[in-house]
């Protein structure tokens, strides 16, 4: 394992430190000291930049937070038939946990034992009711199935996205396999989905 040299600092490589040993032990099983060995830099510097670790794991879960309410801001996910902005969102959603993979993993892990993790879990289901919302468009449309409960198939279809933290390993220069994943995802929750016309 290679450390961070003091001289090459940053607030964003601490960060990425931070995050990977998070991941690694757990949010509450990390202290200052093991983030301080990870970085090779001293506590001192890191209340440098930082409150604590707490602003650290802000911070990273903002990072994967910023990134899936900015998919709800571009024109596939707001133009269109709902089924499409609801494909659209699915699909760019595993886009970007498949970038952002270290900070989304750590955003689907906290558990709400602090204000920033309530926070985001607050957030996260923010996220999911915008989803969930654009399924029951889709529903009103007639483009998918109303047999099935909205609230459910919500759940299902962030289950299976959510659980590729578990699995997936980017390739390098891996984006076609971003791309084949993301296209796996939409065909499998949507072709079911579908009215059959």
């Amino acid at each position: 394992m290679t450390t961070a040299k003091r001289d090459t600092y940053t607030p964003e490589t601490l960060l990425s430190v931070a995050v990977r040993v998070f991941n690694e032990r757990g949010y509450d099983g990390t202290s200052m000291e093991h983030l301080s060995k990870a970085a090779g830099i001293s506590k001192s510097s890191i209340y440098h930049h930082v409150t604590g670790k707490e602003e650290l794991l802000r911070r990273a879960v903002s990072r994967a937070l910023d990134g899936l309410f900015a998919i709800l801001d571009e024109p596939g996910a707001g133009q269109g038939r709902a089924i499409e902005r609801v494909e659209y969102v699915t699909r760019r959603t595993v886009e970007v946990l498949t970038a952002e993979l270290p900070y989304v993993t750590l955003l689907l892990r906290v558990r709400g034992n602090t204000g920033t993790e309530r926070w985001a879990l607050d957030r996260r289901r923010e996220f999911d009711q915008k989803v969930a919302e654009l399924l029951k468009a889709a529903v009103a449309d007639g483009d998918l199935r109303a047999d099935v409960d909205i609230k459910l198939a919500t759940r299902l279809l962030f289950g299976m996205i959510n659980s590729l933290v578990e699995w997936y390993r980017p390739h390098p220069g891996g984006n076609a396999d971003r791309e084949q994943l993301a296209d796996t995802v939409v065909h499998l929750a949507f072709d079911g989905l579908r009215t059959v016309r």
